[in-house]
Formats: structure tokens, sequence, C-alpha cells
């Protein structure tokens, strides 16, 4: 009985020992809002709209960090007002790519996960709404893609998981000779895991 016991321990804490260096994958779906603010420089100020975003996250980790690599379409609306009250009403559609590294706290699919990454962004189409005296004041003109610096915590049940994420604008989005214009955002999201 004893060799018995003894041989299923072994077992455990070699599973158990195993289980950290051995890589493990998950992939999913994820989707949510955003509230998107432009940072400028003293022309323009900017409050922040909703939008949207959704696409698929992969995470890869051993030994309590993992990387995780996402790819989703996002959607982003904010207003620009110059000086002197002129608003631009600015929609764009935006392919965003996210390479996150993290950690989680916790077990048995129950846990708090923190996250920190560069995310690339790249412009699919913009629409510009003018007003009539913002149309001779603003003209887009934005670069096709734009960087940034994602920080975010989240909490996993089971195969759901609702993250929150603050998105710092890096790279200035407009090609215009305005000072500098940086999207920051706000995301809330709902994940969902399939494998």
């Amino acid at each position: 009985m004893k060799k018995i016991s003894l041989t299923l321990m072994l077992t455990c804490f070699a599973y158990l020992a195993f289980s950290q260096v051995v890589p493990s994958f998950q992939f999913g779906l994820k989707g949510g809002m955003n509230l998107s603010k432009f940072n400028t420089t003293n022309t323009f100020s900017s409050d922040n709209q909703a939008g949207y975003y959704g696409g698929v996250w992969a995470r890869i980790g051993a030994a309590g960090l993992h990387l995780q690599p996402e790819l989703y379409l996002s959607g982003k609306n904010t207003t620009l007002v110059n000086s002197t009250g002129q608003e631009n009403e600015v929609k764009f559609t935006s392919l965003d790519v996210p390479v996150l590294v993290g950690t989680k706290l916790g077990a048995a699919g129950v846990g708090l996960r923190l996250n920190t990454g560069p995310v690339v962004s790249f412009l699919l189409n913009e629409d510009q709404n003018f007003s009539q005296a913002a149309s001779a004041a603003f003209s887009g003109k934005f670069k096709d893609q734009s960087f940034a610096w994602q920080f975010g915590a989240g909490v996993d049940l089971g195969k759901l998981g609702i993250d929150l994420r603050y998105e710092l604008g890096l790279s200035k989005i407009n090609e215009a000779g305005y000072q500098s214009t940086k999207l920051n955002l706000y995301t809330l999201g709902l994940a969902y895991k399939l494998f």
C-alpha cells in the first residue's frame, strides 16, 4: 500500500511540475466596446465616444506567464473640436493587432489576469462628417497605421472572460500639419474560450 501511495504522490508532483513547464494553448472569440478620445496638443480637444471591437485571441503560456496575440476589427468614433469650437466628427474602422504579455493569478479556470503590450492599428477606412465651418478648419489625412500600448486586467470564469484595458496612443495618426494627434482608448470586452 505504501508503494502505491508513494507512486501516486510522485505521479501527482511530476504532473504538476510538468504542467508548469509545457506551454498551454487557448483560443477564443472576443468582442466589446471602446471609448476613444484624441489626445491633442493645443489645437484640438475631444470627448470620449463609444465604438466597438470584435475578433479572435490566443493565449500561449507556461510557468505563470503568457503571450496573448489578438486580432480584431475596431470601430472608433470621436469628435475633434478646435479652439474656436468648430467640430469634425471622425469615424475609423481599423484592424488592431495587440501582442500582450501577462500573468494569471488563480486556478481551476478562475483567476485574475494582468497584461500589457504593444498594439499596431491598420486603418481600413475613415469617414469624416464636417460641419460647414469645420470643413475649412480641418481635413483629416490620417496615416494608414499607428502604434499604441495597452495596459489591462481581466477576470476568467471558466470559458468566459471579462477584460478592461487602457490603450495609450504612441504615434500621431494624422498626416496633416497639425500638432500631435494621438488616439487613446478605454476598452471593455467579453471573451469566450473555444478551446
